[in-house]
């Protein structure tokens, strides 16, 4: 008993050693609040983690005003790495509920946050910042843009909809999201196109199983083939793609067992 006890008390000790030193090695910069870190001169644009050029932090800055401006919405841009003023930027800025604050870490698996004042919520769902942080802040995107391309291209997307007076979801049509909608619409026409075939002599076409099938193809292709594309986009190519993409997998299901028997050899 005395052996066990002892042990007990060396892991404690051990593990109140470890909480002691990793709270005196933390680095000042995760601290809730550090107002010295802002500047001293009005500014939309805080860049610690040197995300922007100076000539992009002017441009930003000069164009975020003038939007403010314009519709009364007020959208301000974070940057961070090691270094973070915490809660102090909203004293700063002074957000309230018609503010977007826009916070880039790349610290994180996504480099976008978004803190969203509750009027925007009427205009701009949380299902659409959902979605404008992992088409513009996941990893590969800022890979191929850069963390620049990242931040303007999140900030673009809120002012358009804004302007437009609100999105459901966000504006443009990313190739990738593209190439997924074709293959469920073609995926959908290959059901389709199954179950069609004809099942008795002299019918051309069961539009019984068909019809029996139709929730499971419908949801393919006019759920995730062609709803994601007339949400996103006016451009009508995508969108013929796509249909293309439906006709051809039901008429190369449907007219399959055509090929199979004209293939296999005669007895």
């Amino acid at each position: 008993m005395v052996k066990i006890a002892a042990r007990k008390g060396v892991v404690w000790l051990v593990a109140v050693l470890l909480a002691v030193t990793s709270w005196a090695i933390a680095p000042t910069a995760y601290a809730y609040d550090n107002p010295e870190l802002l500047p001293t001169s009005p500014t939309n644009v805080i860049d610690l983690a040197d995300s922007l050029t100076s000539i992009q932090q002017q441009e930003l800055d000069d164009h975020l005003s003038q939007f403010e401006q314009q519709t009364g919405w007020k959208l301000r841009v974070l940057t961070q790495f090691d270094r973070t003023p915490g809660r102090a930027v909203k004293d700063f800025w002074g957000l309230d509920d018609h503010s977007v604050l826009l916070v880039a870490d790349a610290r994180g698996g996504n480099l976008l946050n978004f803190s969203v004042g509750d009027d925007l919520y009427d205009l701009l769902p949380r299902t659409f910042w959902i979605e404008l942080q992992t088409r513009y802040g996941n990893q590969f995107f800022v890979r191929d843009s850069g963390e620049d391309g990242s931040i303007i291209e999140a900030l673009q997307s809120i002012e358009t909809c804004l302007a437009r007076g609100g999105c459901n979801v966000v504006p443009g049509l990313p190739r990738e999201q593209w190439i997924l909608t074709l293959i469920t619409s073609v995926l959908g026409g290959v059901i389709c196109g199954f179950a069609a075939q004809p099942r008795r002599p002299g019918q051309v076409f069961a539009w019984q199983w068909a019809l029996i099938f139709s929730p499971l193809w419908g949801i393919l292709f006019i759920a995730f083939g062609i709803g994601p594309v007339v949400t996103r986009t006016s451009d009508w190519l995508p969108l013929m793609r796509n249909v293309a993409g439906f006709v051809m997998g039901l008429l190369v299901a449907y007219l399959s067992p055509t090929f199979t028997n004209s293939s296999s050899p005669e007895s």
